[in-house]
């Protein structure tokens, strides 16, 4: 854990109890914080005070914001510049404010100006960390162990918003890396963004039979491999409309890329070309070796 000086005493507030949300909050019950937080549904706030989840919730948000030091906004993207934008002058002054947003282009250009007009201090995040479950009862308060978290400060960042974020997330367990929000915007179309839409075609592909019996055969048929590579298809629907509908240009030149792939692979398949095919299947065995290797190494993630 890294040092504290800058978090010791504060008021976080945590903006949304979802499975997100609720799983920082567990996570941050380990630091010298005091944590506030609201959502919409009553039944929510009460249980995650009662269950020692929050210090304390509010039914409105504005005054929750007007005293803390730091609070994250853990919204779907809509919602989170939707939030902003109706709380605008309700935040302190001198406050940092963040997100857990998977897109940050959009959020950071609505945000950054808009709250530094009132006084408070706009960084984007977004840790890449999550599950394909949805609500406060999926939370948990590892979620976020190990993780890897991508900070998006501008030219026009206060050093100590940013220093208080990173500080947080750090504290945390994470890993933060500081990243422009359009180059995150590009990175995430590719490392993950992609990843949800591949499940999503898959599942269409194997499951999508009009015919019962057929359809009954390819349940029996599919076992862990197809667990495992659809698993993220189960994600909420609605949420990644909206990190699709608030990404697309990425999203569509990261698509480009693995159709190129795709394309050859084909060839290769068509043109009878099985040297070439295991030579490439050994190449993916590699990376993909690599990158497990560089998760444990790094973050001690045990995969």
């Amino acid at each position: 854990m890294m040092n504290d000086n800058l978090l010791s005493g504060r008021t976080v507030a945590v903006i949304g109890l979802g499975l997100l949300g609720t799983s920082l909050a567990m996570a941050a019950r380990q630091l010298p914080v005091r944590l506030t937080g609201w959502t919409r549904r009553r039944e929510i706030r009460d249980w995650a005070v009662a269950e020692n989840i929050l210090d304390d919730a509010a039914a409105e948000p504005d005054g929750l914001l007007s005293r803390a030091d730091l609070t994250i906004l853990c919204l779907p993207v809509p919602a989170i510049i939707e939030f902003g934008r109706a709380h605008a002058g309700h935040f302190r002054p001198g406050a940092a404010v963040t997100d857990i947003g998977s897109v940050k282009g959009v959020i950071v250009a609505a945000l950054e100006p808009l709250l530094a007009a009132h006084g408070s201090r706009f960084i984007g995040s977004h840790p890449m960390a999550g599950t394909e479950k949805s609500g406060p009862s999926a939370a948990f308060p590892t979620l976020y162990a190990h993780a890897e978290v991508f900070v998006t400060p501008t030219a026009q960042s206060h050093p100590e918003a940013l220093t208080l974020v990173e500080q947080f997330w750090q504290a945390i367990g994470t890993t933060t890396h500081r990243i422009a929000p359009e180059a995150h915007d590009i990175l995430v179309a590719h490392t993950s963004h992609i990843s949800h839409l591949l499940a999503m075609a898959l599942t269409h592909a194997v499951l999508g039979c009009p015919d019962a019996a057929e359809k009954e055969q390819r349940f029996s048929g599919c076992a862990t491999g197809f667990r495992d590579t659809s698993r993220i298809a189960s994600s909420s629907p609605a949420m990644w409309r909206e990190i699709i509908e608030n990404n697309r240009p990425a999203v569509l030149n990261s698509m480009d890329s693995f159709e190129r792939y795709w394309r050859e692979l084909r060839k290769m398949i068509e043109q009878g070309d099985f040297d070439r095919f295991e030579s490439e299947f050994a190449e993916s065995k590699t990376m993909r070796d690599a990158w497990i290797k560089y998760k444990n190494d790094n973050y001690n993630c045990n995969w």
